[in-house]
């Protein structure tokens, strides 16, 4: 059984009030929604929620609106969810005829869908954006034969990472795993490894780092002590317990020198990455490689680039991408100096920054460059970038694609609601013109 069927114009109720009736159909919401091809979403979706047994799936169109209303206001899947139930222009957004006031679904059906369209649904959402910036004219049909590349760091939903902390944390977590699988245990040290995990932030606050790294040593030796416990007495160990022992185990042997370090126990995919800020030297998350075009700094291309690679090395995919979601390549991609040394797949040209001795033409195109970068600021502060809350690699890749696709609504309703500005001007402009001024103002003064 698919998705429940979009709501017919024709089912009307003489006992209530139709949206249409009770909102502006000038709103920049409204606007855009004509812009969407809903039924695309349809077409694509429909035949991932085919079952014989279950009741059906929500509408795709309700769905999608809410996975977009999400990323263009910032919000969590529980604010989307309750401040939809509040706003009308939010329901007629999302094809409602009428006012609903209970809430459209669970929060965490947004997360069943996200996991059922994966990667690839998220971009059909940035691709459909996309064509709406098209529809509206926020880009034209050439703007994508020219973009930059740039990449960024999508922090994950974590704490700051101490070793002191990770080792406390991971053993605590064994010790429940072994009491929930049955394993007795000869000492949980308990008592003193939360008081040593403590001590050693107090010491590191202090700047005595030699008591420190004596804290460190005392958690470290405790967590193998409560591994090899562990495994001495839990015979054939699987399942969770399984999976909590090699978290462990990998910890405890990480070094300061170590690679590919363990920074979040719930996150193991989590990377460091240094990006040469000095307000934040070392950021926690996955690389993310931004395409925009050129002229207008709409999102063309958004994809996680696990491993932290070199940024050259991220060119080819990003235009495989850019392709895919355009269907078509562009001609020059302008990056910086951290994509020099590489040369771009057939049919698009590199031109990186502070290269020297280029025409005057190519000298002023070069300029726009920069223009990704407030584009990514945006993306981290007036939408979702800076966090990321989804689970998982997958997590990293899905959240990556929707924030570009919130970005682009969001310079679609700022297009719509400058047009919509205009245009009260000049018809405020022409009432002026037509209508004759009062006579007072007219005859002279008597005084």
């Amino acid at each position: 059984m698919g998705p429940k069927p979009a709501k017919s114009t024709d089912d009307h109720d003489l006992f209530r009030t139709e949206l249409v009736n009770l909102i502006d159909q000038r709103h920049e919401l409204v606007r855009l929604a004509e812009l969407i091809d809903w039924q695309a979403f349809a077409n694509e979706w429909s035949p991932q929620f085919v079952s014989t047994t279950g009741r059906p799936a929500l509408p795709t169109r309700l769905m999608a609106s809410l996975l977009y209303l999400k990323h263009v206001y910032a919000l969590s899947d529980e604010d989307t969810v309750a401040r939809w139930s509040e706003n009308p222009y939010w329901q007629h957004f999302s094809g409602e005829l009428y006012f609903q006031h209970e809430l459209p679904c669970d929060p965490s059906s947004l997360v069943r869908w996200r996991q059922r369209i994966g990667e690839a649904g998220c971009e059909w959402l940035l691709a459909q954006s996309i064509e709406a910036a098209r529809r509206g004219r926020v880009i034209k049909r050439d703007s994508v034969d020219t973009v930059v590349l740039d990449t960024t760091v999508q922090p994950k939903a974590i704490a700051h990472p101490t070793d002191s902390r990770l080792l406390n944390k991971a053993r605590e977590q064994l010790v429940n795993a072994a009491q929930d699988a049955g394993v007795t245990q000869r000492q949980s040290y308990a008592r003193v490894g939360k008081a040593a995990e403590h001590q050693a932030g107090r010491y590191a606050h202090a700047k005595q780092y030699r008591r420190m790294q004596r804290e460190i040593r005392k958690l470290r030796t405790w967590l193998g002590r409560v591994i090899r416990d562990v495994q001495r007495r839990g015979g054939e160990i699987t399942g969770a317990l399984k999976t909590k022992i090699e978290i462990a185990q990998r910890l405890y042997e990480q070094r300061r020198d170590s690679k590919n370090k363990l920074y979040a126990l719930h996150a193991p995919e989590v990377e460091c990455i240094a990006k040469g800020k000095a307000r934040t030297p070392y950021e926690f998350g996955v690389k993310t490689s931004v395409a925009v075009t050129a002229k207008e700094g709409l999102v063309v291309g958004m994809r996680s680039m696990p491993g932290n690679p070199y940024d050259g090395h991220t060119v080819d995919s990003q235009i495989e991408q850019i392709g895919i979601l355009t269907g078509t390549t562009p001609k020059m991609a302008l990056v910086d100096r951290g994509y020099r040394g590489v040369q771009a797949s057939a049919g698009t040209r590199l031109l990186v920054s502070h290269t020297r001795r280029l025409p005057k033409r190519l000298k002023k195109l070069l300029q726009r460059r920069q223009v990704v970068e407030p584009m990514i600021g945006h993306m981290k502060t007036d939408g979702l970038l800076d966090r990321n809350w989804l689970k998982g690699a997958l997590g990293d890749a899905m959240h990556a694609v929707l924030c570009g696709a919130g970005h682009n609504l969001r310079m679609i309703l700022a297009h719509l609601r400058v047009l919509y500005c205009a245009l009260v001007g000049q018809l405020m402009l022409a009432l002026m013109l037509v209508t004759p001024a009062p006579r007072s103002l007219l005859a002279p003064s008597t005084r």
